[in-house]
């Protein structure tokens, strides 16, 4: 059971420290090197991909669109051994004739253990000749050690999720204090220094995100490289129930917000 002050759904003005967070998640939906699931499918995204659908976060975003495994990961999915969970992803990937494989819903990179074992054993698979590694990036920002050792596994490509583009903002949108603001980006270096394979997306809806934060966090992501900022992958924000949900919590009319408003009005 996670301790008295775990947070759930995102308040205005409510922060945390993410890291904490991530190690109070973990001692919810890791278990040795087993960790928690709620399904395997495939769906039409990346042009078709097989996905395990895992369970936590280190984020409280409050438009995030994963179900509500992210607010009470306790009382959702099933342990999964690394080999387990690379034997259900697989089976999606051949049942829809699709090449690459991901995990999706919650933060990839939380029960470290359970997700190298789960690449070593997708490295010997030939069914999957692509795996990527979608993440906020706060935990290889974190820790330099990890980025190197995802990228000795050949079939990774990693994409990094920047959710705003100032200390504020970020405390603002995802819970975590400010002062963890720099370790997406300082994940960002580590993949690059790596010789990693990756690219760059950010919630940049301008119906959250102003103009002018996007240009900041386009010029700090240039500071480390042009072709990254470039390359820039461009999200949109969608009305999934779990976001309209989470809207509502945290005091933003979602009626408005997706009629086109922006928060600022």
């Amino acid at each position: 059971m996670p301790s008295k002050g775990y947070p759930r759904m995102l308040r205005r003005g409510e922060r945390f420290n993410p890291l904490e967070v991530a190690k109070q998640t973990e001692e919810i939906v890791c278990r040795e090197s087993s960790r928690k699931y709620t399904s395997f499918y495939a769906t039409g995204v990346y042009g078709g991909i097989a996905t395990g659908y895992t369970v936590g976060c280190c984020f409280r975003c409050f438009f995030c669109w994963t179900d509500f495994s992210r607010d009470y990961p306790e009382l959702y999915g099933d342990y999964y051994t690394p080999e387990e969970a690379c034997n259900n992803i697989v089976k999606a990937a051949k049942r829809w004739r699709v090449k690459k494989a991901r995990i999706s819903g919650g933060e990839p990179t939380l029960c470290r253990k359970h997700l190298l074992e789960l690449l070593e054993h997708m490295e010997g698979r030939g069914e999957v000749e692509l795996f990527i590694l979608e993440t906020n990036g706060l935990l290889l920002g974190a820790d330099e050690s990890y980025v190197r050792e995802l990228t000795g596994f050949k079939k990774v490509y990693v994409r990094v999720s920047l959710k705003a583009g100032t200390p504020e903002a970020f405390e603002a949108r995802t819970g975590a204090s400010r002062e963890f603001f720099k370790l997406p980006f300082k994940a960002v270096k580590s993949l690059l220094d790596h010789g990693a394979r990756f690219h760059v997306a950010a919630m940049s809806d301008p119906r959250i995100m102003p103009l002018s934060e996007r240009r900041k966090l386009i010029e700090k992501l240039a500071e480390i490289d042009e072709f990254v900022a470039a390359n820039l992958e461009e999200e949109v924000c969608d009305p999934y129930e779990a976001t309209i949900v989470r809207m509502s919590y945290y005091g933003v009319d979602p009626v408005k917000f997706f009629g086109g408003s922006s928060l600022e009005e």
